[in-house]
């Protein structure tokens, strides 16, 4: 196994600061959910930044429990009740996400809302770089992520009933600003990169134009690849899914393509070919096949907007690890992170 693959795949007990009343989730459990019986025994994924999750394991089945992490909060963040919303209209129309079990917003049975879901038998890809795999294998299962985000863009939300999932334009400015209060909301220093892209991102937003479904954090290890098959089975983590542009979606994931390793792992000036990944170019060549596009205009804008995002994101999880209630132990590592990837996102917008 790579460093990455035990550092966090699998499960260990729970830590002290994510305990909860586990007879009192039998209880919940036993009401809730079709054919459980216990005993009942709780474990913590290693994997993960955000909201806690944990292995509900009993003699004939085992499922997953989503939570919000216990602590002061930011706006909007960890909105376990929207994750379950989203999977489960998804589930319906044949999308690769787990059975939804059920959804608990009274805080008194484990001190924050949750939901269960099936726990999926598959595989999760820590590492991007695939290592262990011949070069066919790694080209395939990226084709198949890359097909996945296209199915997912391609769904008429109308029509499963998330027609107010999200607000249907304007989704750059949105998100723009929702990342600028969440950053200053969590901001531990200043960063003047950071401040140069809250003044220059909502000034270059391309114009919107499709609305889909968007995933919020479409990364390889978000996805649950089949056993044996290039497959993807389970897409996870739907935390800061909503209704936006599927393009700000999609050039997300192909930051991987944009960063270098020493900031996100990332692929930027590696010879991917010998690996049998595909290229940036290639990559977007077949999303766009899949959703009927000439191309992505301005995608510099897109990237730098992404690692803007990201580098909020980052703030948050380090300003919770710093209250102690961060669901791994290596949030505070992230805070590190910030400031290079600010000043990386502001180098790229001057590209625009």
């Amino acid at each position: 196994m790579t460093d990455l693959n035990e550092q966090f795949s699998g499960t260990k007990t729970v830590t002290d600061a994510l305990k909860f009343d586990e007879s009192a989730l039998d209880a919940w459990m036993t009401a809730h959910v079709g054919d459980y019986a216990g005993p009942l025994t709780v474990t913590q994924f290693k994997g993960g930044q955000s909201n806690p999750t944990y292995k509900l394991d009993t003699p004939s089945a085992s499922y997953v429990l989503r939570r919000k992490p216990p602590g002061k909060l930011l706006p909007s963040a960890h909105a376990v009740d929207r994750e379950f919303t989203v999977m489960s209209a998804l589930g319906k129309t044949g999308f690769p996400v787990p059975k939804m079990h059920g959804l608990c917003e009274d805080e008194s049975v484990i001190g924050t809302p949750f939901y269960v879901m099936d726990f999926v038998k598959g595989r999760i890809f820590w590492d991007p770089y695939l290592p262990g795999m011949e070069p066919d294998e790694r080209a395939a299962l990226y084709d198949a992520s890359n097909a996945t985000l296209a199915q997912l863009h391609n769904i008429d939300y109308e029509a499963i009933g998330l027609g107010d999932y999200g607000k249907p334009g304007n989704y750059f400015d949105r998100q723009i600003g929702r990342w600028t209060k969440q950053y200053k909301a969590a901001e531990t220093r200043p960063i003047p990169a950071m401040d140069k892209l809250i003044e220059w991102l909502p000034e270059h937003a391309p114009e919107q134009e499709r609305t889909s479904i968007v995933h919020g954090d479409y990364r390889l290890d978000n996805m649950m690849f089949h056993p044996t098959e290039p497959k993807v089975i389970a897409v996870l983590d739907w935390e800061l899914s909503t209704l936006g542009d599927p393009l700000a979606d999609f050039t997300y994931q192909l930051m991987q393509w944009r960063t270098p390793k020493d900031i996100r792992n990332g692929f930027l000036g590696v010879d991917l070919k010998s690996h049998g990944i595909p290229t940036e170019d290639e990559y977007v060549k077949a999303y766009c096949e899949r959703t009927g596009r000439d191309g992505i205009p301005k995608l510099d804008f897109y990237i730098s907007y992404n690692i803007f995002r990201l580098a909020g994101i980052a703030q948050g999880v380090y300003a919770r690890s710093l209250q102690g209630n961060a669901s791994n132990e290596r949030a505070k590592d992230l805070g590190a992170l910030v400031e290079p990837m600010a000043e990386y996102a502001w180098e790229i917008a001057q590209k625009v």
